[in-house]
This record gives C-alpha cells, structure tokens and sequence, in this order.
C-alpha cells in the first residue's frame, strides 16, 4: 500500500473495519444501545417536564448513556490490534487513513444506535408532547442530532483513549475515569467553580446537557414553578429558588455554541488519535 491515496487506503480499512466488527458481532453494541435506553427511559421519562430538578436529571441520564455507549463501543479498537499496526505502518500504511475508517465505522454505528435510543425515547414520551417549538428545527430533528453527536463524540473519545493504550486491559482500566470525570464535569451533580467550571468545557457530558436543556426549553419550568408558587402563596419571593442559567437559554447561539463545542472536540480527540499512534510508531 505504499502508493496508494489517504482515501483509498481509509477505504479499505473501513472495509476491513466493518468486515472484523461484524465478525465479531457488532450486534452485541446494538443490543446494549436497546437494554441501556429502555432502562433510561423505564427510570425518568415518567417525570420528563413535570420539574425543573426531574428534567435536568433525565437529560443528564440520557446523556450520560450516550456517553458510556459511544465510549465503550471503541474503547478497545485500536489498541488491540497495536502490533499489526507497527507491521502495517512499516509498509506504508497511512496511520491517518487508518483512523479516519475506525472514525468512519463508528460514525455507521453510532448512527444506528441513535435511531434506536430515539426510537424508545420517543415510544416512552420521554421528549414530552410539544414538539412545535424547537430552537432552530423541529424539536425532534434537535434531539436525535444531540443524541449523535454525544455518542459519536464519545465514540472518538474512546478511540483516543484506544490509541495510547497498550492493551485492551489497560484501556479497560482508564474507562471508567473517562466516564467518571464526564459526570462530574456535567455541571448537574455538583456546581462548578474556578478551574474546575472551565476544564468542564472539554467535556461532552457538559454540552451535551447544555444542548438538551436548551431545545427542552427546561429554563421555562423554573419560571413555571414561580408562577405556580406566587399563585399559592402570599408574598412569595421568586428568588427563594433557584434562578434560571444561562446555559440553558432557549435561542439559537446557545444550541450552536453547544453543538459546536462537540464536533470541535470530536475533531480534536481524533488528531490526537493520529498523533498519538504516530509517536507510538515513530521508530518503526
């Protein structure tokens, strides 16, 4: 393959991706991506939009599912097959292209897997009965979006992590920090202050609550609540609760600016997959 182009060399990885996945039955991610949303849906789609604090939590399952999906379908990929790189790489292999096909087949499936956590979201009620205001497009057209970008994302997380690990074992063992610190980051379990609140914007689980809050319009419900509660009580102070953030605001900058921060990451954890195979085979 010394000769041949980054786009036929990432076509026949790709080929040869998806010929090895479905060898060794890629169905299996499939039928997590189904038992993970039923469960998600089971658990929170009851108490979508009766709150502000019962929506939040939904969304923030659901996102963290997205997570864990899209990381755990690719966190293994690459670093298993280390030693046929190196021989590969030595003759010519474009450790680029070879990225870009696991990117690519992940794309394929993440997509699939998509579909179906929509499809159950949706059969459960969990993205509410108002689907005429969204941000930009139908509501629904947003959430799936969101749902991909958060597990493809995460999808390409996990191939970074792949990439500079030198075992599937090892790679096992970082999983869970990975997924660790995207919940903590998330913004929803525990407020964040200093570093901490600017480190959170390397994180998908951040943005991908952003997203969902803003097409959920999730800030309404806290005025809702307000209204609700100075109707019943006298002399009610709505600043007794909490306030609506920002992050959550229901316009079109916010859904881009949320959108934008995980394809740019996306972007950014597969250069570093590139590099960090290409300093991994430096000497060969």
């Amino acid at each position: 393959m010394d000769n041949a182009s980054f786009f036929t060399q990432t076509r026949v990885y790709f080929k040869k991706t998806a010929r090895i996945a479905m060898r060794e039955k890629a169905w299996i991610y499939v039928v997590f991506a189904i038992i993970i949303s039923l469960i998600v849906a089971l658990v929170t789609a009851e108490n979508m939009f009766d709150n502000l604090d019962d929506t939040k939590s939904g969304f923030f399952t659901l996102a963290s599912a997205c997570i864990w999906i899209g990381v755990f379908n690719s966190i293994q990929n690459i670093c298993k097959e280390h030693n046929i790189i190196r021989s590969e790489y030595r003759q010519g292999t474009k450790l680029s292209s070879y990225v870009c096909a696991h990117i690519l087949w992940q794309a394929v499936l993440c997509f699939v897997q998509s579909l179906i956590i929509f499809a159950i979201c949706i059969s459960f009620g969990f993205f509410g009965s108002d689907f005429d205001d969204g941000v930009m497009l139908n509501p629904l057209i947003e959430y799936f979006f969101t749902i991909f970008l958060l597990t493809f994302g995460s999808s390409v997380l996990g191939l970074m992590v792949s990439s500079f690990s030198g075992t599937p074992t090892t790679a096992m063992k970082i999983m869970p920090f990975v997924l660790i610190i995207q919940l903590i980051m998330s913004g929803v379990l525990f407020e964040l202050s200093g570093s901490a609140k600017y480190a959170a914007n390397v994180t998908f689980s951040k943005w991908g609550m952003a997203s969902f809050g803003s097409i959920g319009d999730i800030n309404s419900l806290e005025s809702k609540l307000s209204g609700e509660l100075a109707e019943k009580i006298p002399n009610f102070d709505p600043s007794t609760i909490a306030t609506t953030d920002e992050i959550f605001n229901h316009d079109v900058q916010t859904l881009l600016t949320s959108w934008g921060w995980c394809i740019g990451l996306t972007l950014i954890f597969a250069i570093i997959s590139i590099v960090s195979l290409k300093l991994k085979n430096r000497d060969s």
